[in-house]
């Protein structure tokens, strides 16, 4: 919000003031020197201390000038304004050389009044001028038409100035409605970015470890009574999923890579472990790794991606293909890492869920796809009903630099 007041620039205020009492200081010596013992004196020098006290008080005690738009001036400060020229008046009636003491006072009604009362003001100030010119020095051209020309230059200024200010305050005001909604729009957009990434990391880890231990205590549960040592087996991966979760949801807490991946062994050992944990009753998790799939280590955010992807997958398999083999395949092409999940479910018809992109279930999928823009990836779901379903998530490397010219191997 603006400032219902805007102070005037000290400098230019200082000049004012020193350009004020000089006028009126060398318009009292003028008198004295030309007009020594005449019984108006002491009325010169009593109003000239009461101009001097009013314009060195009034804006210390009257504060600054109300500014903007619509702005009016205080009732008090209109009374000021008023005794000021009124004793200034009085002086140039009594000797017309405090006429130029006007010029600082153009300024005093200027920044003052508003325009049009400004205006007659100023008039005003100058008719007075131009007839004390006249009444010192008579028919003079150059005395009668320079109080005018003064008095539209100064006019002309400072409506100029102000027109200036106008305008630079609009701007600022712009500026700083345009930086707070700019904030507040990237407020919002990094809100919605987290919570993209919270629900994905959910979805990926937490969502996946708590449906497998569902079907685990259900599995438990139908053969609690016809075979215990099963149902234990079954106990004993649920509560081995569980301690995976808990560990999941402290690194997910602390913002930290998955776990599989903190053990060591890049993204080939955290595959195998989650193959190693998803396989099972009646779900068999395979892991197939090119030879030069992690040669060289892929960045830790590729990783992190498809291990998530890999999860996610898993976790769909689980829920909705009635698998009973699952094969996760590796492969590194000359500029992209690509991850295949292939299971022998009953499938899908990718085309055939209204509202939603090809291949979309539930999160699952959307959440992947959204992991792979970032990293300017893809994901491609191929499926039918019956046949089964393979997704491949594709994620682009950037290209090896060219070794520099004096590390090439030269002709022999």
């Amino acid at each position: 919000m603006p400032k219902p007041y805007d102070p005037d620039p000290r400098w230019l205020g200082a000049v004012m003031h020193a350009a004020f009492f000089l006028l009126l200081g060398g318009a009292l010596a003028r008198f004295l020197l030309r007009h020594p013992g005449e019984p108006r004196t002491p009325w010169i020098l009593a109003l000239s201390l009461a101009l001097a006290l009013l314009h060195l008080l009034g804006p210390v005690l009257l504060g600054p000038v109300p500014s903007g738009p619509g702005a009016r001036p205080a009732r008090r400060r209109l009374v000021w304004l008023g005794l000021v020229v009124v004793v200034w008046m009085v002086l140039v009636v009594l000797a017309p050389s405090f006429s130029w003491c006007a010029v600082p006072l153009f300024y005093t009604g200027l920044r003052t009044l508003p325009a049009r009362a400004a205006l007659v003001l100023v008039t005003l100030l100058t008719v007075l001028v131009v007839a004390a010119q006249y009444r010192l020095s008579g028919l003079d051209p150059n005395l009668l038409l320079a109080p005018p020309a003064v008095a539209a230059i100064a006019a002309s200024v400072f409506w100029h100035t102000e027109r200036q200010a106008a305008r630079q305050r609009a701007l600022i005001d712009d500026l700083i409605r345009t930086r707070r909604e700019l904030a507040a729009s990237e407020r919002r957009e990094g809100t919605l970015a987290e919570r993209q990434r919270l629900s994905m990391e959910i979805h990926d880890s937490l969502a996946q470890g708590l449906s497998s231990q569902r079907m685990l205590l259900q599995a438990a549960e139908r053969v609690w009574e016809s075979d215990p040592d099963k149902a234990r087996t079954h106990v004993r991966g649920a509560a081995s999923v569980a301690e995976h979760n808990l560990t999941e949801a402290r690194r997910f807490v602390h913002d930290l890579a998955p776990a599989d991946l903190a053990r060591g062994g890049g993204l080939e050992a955290a595959l195998r472990a989650l193959a190693a944990r998803e396989s099972g009753d009646p779900l068999d998790v395979r892991v197939h790794v090119d030879d030069g799939a992690c040669v060289p280590p892929l960045p830790d955010r590729v990783q992190s991606a498809l291990l998530r992807i890999a999860q996610g997958a898993l976790a769909n398999v689980r829920e909705h293909a009635d698998a009973s083999a699952v094969a996760l395949t590796l492969t590194l092409l000359d500029d992209q890492v690509v991850l295949d999940v292939t299971d022998d479910g009953h499938g899908f018809d990718p085309a055939g869920l209204p509202g939603a992109p090809a291949g979309a279930r539930g999160h699952g999928l959307p959440a992947m796809r959204a992991r792979l823009r970032q990293l300017g990836g893809t994901l491609t779901v191929e499926s039918a009903p019956g046949e089964g379903t393979v997704l491949s998530a594709a994620v682009p490397l950037e290209p090896p630099r060219p070794a520099p010219a004096d590390q090439l191997e030269r002709p022999r």
